[in-house]
């Protein structure tokens, strides 16, 4: 997660100070010096933030150098480089902690609880880097309303098959292959993304849709199951959505029986749910999703899907799924 940090010289600080008053970000600094942003976003939060001066900052590491003290534990550079590392990548503060803990099971100066990021962030002085890391964090949300499209969609889709007609193996989620799918709609209900996720891994799909209707969901999430191997194809629980209207075409074309969860009954599709929930970090509501290409939605896929899941273990997804796949031992990769 980052090579051992070597103290910085006098001439790297005098970089660091040209380059924040040129305006550069921290990654720019950082490449210039052939250091990670993390060891300037230290460098600045230990020594400014609000005015960096090399100088100054010299003789604050010179002191620091020539006395013995205590220090908070994320001034472990290691175990600093680390956090910062995740927490750019959008892992809680939790997800950290426990990924840490599996890792570095024996090893105490490399374990740190969430409580303890969180504060360590928060007691920043106000800055550069206080912003950046705490833009990293999944800010606290209200609670999601009910989505209403302008009409009551419920009773319009033919031949649907209840979730009560789900097969059983579905709901302790041991078999894989079952998925959860969904919307997220974009501003005026003009555009869309298309989200799948399944149930035993959490491993999620994104599919770019130029509109909500059905034959374009039907052509997107084909196209998506398509990518998926055939034993992995069971079924999917979605909501009562129009854009299923053609879930029987669906079923033939993919092998995917598709269930249609009750009416306001978001939790029955819980897994889906939080994911929408993280994917909106990404693409607001409101955003205009017709500027979103597929190429930045396999981006945002591939992040979430190796973000670590506490129900897991604190492996992710992607190792999960990928063992499904192998059917070999979970094993660590971040």
């Amino acid at each position: 997660m980052g090579n051992i940090y070597n103290h910085l010289s006098s001439y790297e600080r005098e970089k660091i100070e040209s380059g924040i008053r040129s305006g550069l970000s921290l990654r720019e600094i950082g490449k210039s010096l052939g250091r990670p942003a993390s060891c300037v976003s230290r460098e600045i939060r230990r020594n400014g933030p609000k005015v960096y001066d090399a100088v100054t900052s010299q003789r604050k590491s010179m002191k620091r150098a020539s006395r013995a003290r205590n220090v908070a534990k994320l001034d472990n550079d290691r175990l600093w480089d680390y956090v910062y590392d995740l927490l750019s990548k959008r892992w809680s503060p939790g997800l950290i902690s426990g990924r840490l803990q599996q890792e570095y099971p024996e090893t105490a100066s490399m374990n740190i609880s969430p409580e303890s990021i969180y504060k360590y962030l928060y007691v920043m002085p106000k800055g550069e880097l206080r912003t950046e890391v705490l833009q990293f964090l999944r800010q606290s949300r209200k609670k999601r309303r009910p989505r209403n499209r302008g009409k009551d969609r419920r009773g319009s889709i033919t031949n649907m098959r209840r979730i009560a007609e789900r097969p059983e193996e579905v709901e302790n989620r041991e078999v894989p292959g079952h998925w959860e799918g969904d919307l997220i709609i974009g501003k005026g209900n003009l555009s869309a993304i298309g989200t799948l996720v399944e149930r035993t891994s959490r491993y999620l799909l994104l599919v770019k849709l130029e509109s909500s209707n059905a034959e374009v969901a039907l052509r997107g999430f084909t196209k998506a199951f398509l990518r998926i191997p055939k034993h992995l194809r069971k079924t999917m629980t979605y909501d009562r959505g129009l854009e299923m209207a053609r879930h029987e075409k669906l079923t033939s074309k993919t092998g995917v029986k598709v269930y249609f969860a009750d009416p306001h009954s978001p939790w029955q599709r819980g897994s889906n749910e939080n994911m929408n929930g993280l994917i909106r970090d990404f693409f607001p509501k409101g955003m205009d999703l017709s500027a979103v290409s597929q190429k930045e939605l396999t981006k945002v896929e591939k992040l979430l899907n190796s973000r670590a899941r506490k129900i897991h273990g604190f492996f992710t997804p992607q190792e999960v799924y990928t063992s499904i796949l192998t059917g070999e031992p979970v094993a660590l990769g971040v």
